[in-house]
């Protein structure tokens, strides 16, 4: 008997008939090589300042500013659908910006007054709290602008009280997402020092300089102060052994998970952190790439929740262990219901 070996014999039609395994179904789900579920889904969600309030995001179709308590509304939603976690980011006043973002550790700021009503409420839900300056500040960076240029190492003071701050309102992931040289080990040893050992860190460690984040600054009310730009932090979008070495660094100073930000358009460089290092990688399908669908569906032209669910399946096919999406609540719903 004549033995096929397929690596050899790619032609032997009729022979092998690839669609025998497509035909149906529950053969499709048989050997389905990636699978997406509710635990792999994140919700971001903007708080802003008031009560009873839901405020709809003009550049981010049926994504809502939430005051605390319709936040709470929605995460609880959330954790019944079986979301594991939620991203919390803040909308801060203008009368509190200011150019050394001072109100980013004040313990009574609302992402902390946040922090711990959601803790209180849905006490079960994992809360990710992002760490960086661009809310807090007069000229939109995420770190301390001097004289022109963003100082590194004294953001990174300003950061560790930020943390600490978020740590103690109750947070459960501290998500440093503003790019400055050394700041994780300097967050790790804060944590430790003041008895917060068990705070895990999920680093935005490959953080490109991207266009596609236009409207999470509408949403948070930053993109009519940023001064300039943010290439002298984040990372230059034609580079891939940088974010390897970025996610090394980290992976080093104490980080327990990374992320790569933004999603699609950097699914190969998930795929090589993957291969790279055995920790858990988080992708960010932002804010643009989200629009770009709703508007697309908005028309008429997609069906949004088909193309949505294909392109959350390509961050798990790319390597990722969980993805945050505005879509979570769509997702989980579509998921639970299949």
């Amino acid at each position: 008997m004549n033995v096929i070996n397929p690596a050899n014999n790619l032609n032997n039609y009729p022979l092998i008939r690839l669609r025998r395994n497509r035909q149906q179904a529950w053969s499709r789900n048989l050997i389905s090589e990636n699978n997406l579920t509710v635990n792999d889904l994140i919700l971001p969600v903007f708080i802003k300042e008031g009560s009873n309030e839901s405020e709809e995001i003009t550049s981010m179709p049926r994504v809502f500013r939430h005051t605390i308590d319709k936040a709470v509304i929605l995460i609880d939603q959330a954790y019944e659908l079986g979301v594991p976690a939620v991203a919390i980011f803040p909308v801060i006043e203008n009368r509190l910006k200011t150019a050394d973002g001072k109100e980013s550790y004040n313990e009574d700021s609302l992402m902390c007054r946040s922090i711990s009503e959601i803790k209180d409420k849905v006490p079960n839900i994992g809360i990710i709290a992002d760490v960086a300056l661009d809310p807090f500040t007069t000229h939109g960076h995420d770190g301390l602008l001097i004289k022109g240029k963003i100082d590194n190492d004294k953001t990174i003071d300003i950061l560790i009280k930020q943390s600490l701050a978020q740590a103690k309102a109750g947070c459960d992931i501290i998500a440093p997402s503003d790019m400055m040289d050394g700041r994780i080990v300097c967050i790790r040893n804060a944590l430790e020092s003041e008895g917060f050992k068990d705070t895990q860190i999920m680093s935005y460690a490959a953080k490109y300089a991207s266009n596609f984040y236009g409207p999470f600054r509408d949403a948070i009310q930053s993109s009519q102060k940023l001064v300039g730009n943010k290439k002298s932090y984040q990372m230059d979008p034609s580079n891939s052994r940088e974010a390897i070495q970025e996610a090394a660094l980290d992976i080093s100073e104490g980080a327990d998970m990374i992320m790569v930000k933004p999603g699609m358009p950097y699914l190969d460089i998930i795929t090589k952190i993957k291969s790279k290092f055995n920790i858990p990688i988080f992708a960010y399908q932002v804010s643009g790439e989200y629009s770009m669908m709703r508007a697309a569906s908005e028309n008429g032209w997609l069906d949004f929740s088909e193309i949505m669910e294909e392109s959350l399946i390509s961050f798990k096919r790319a390597g990722a262990d969980g993805i945050l999406t505005y879509s979570a609540i769509e997702m989980a719903i579509k998921l639970n219901n299949s």
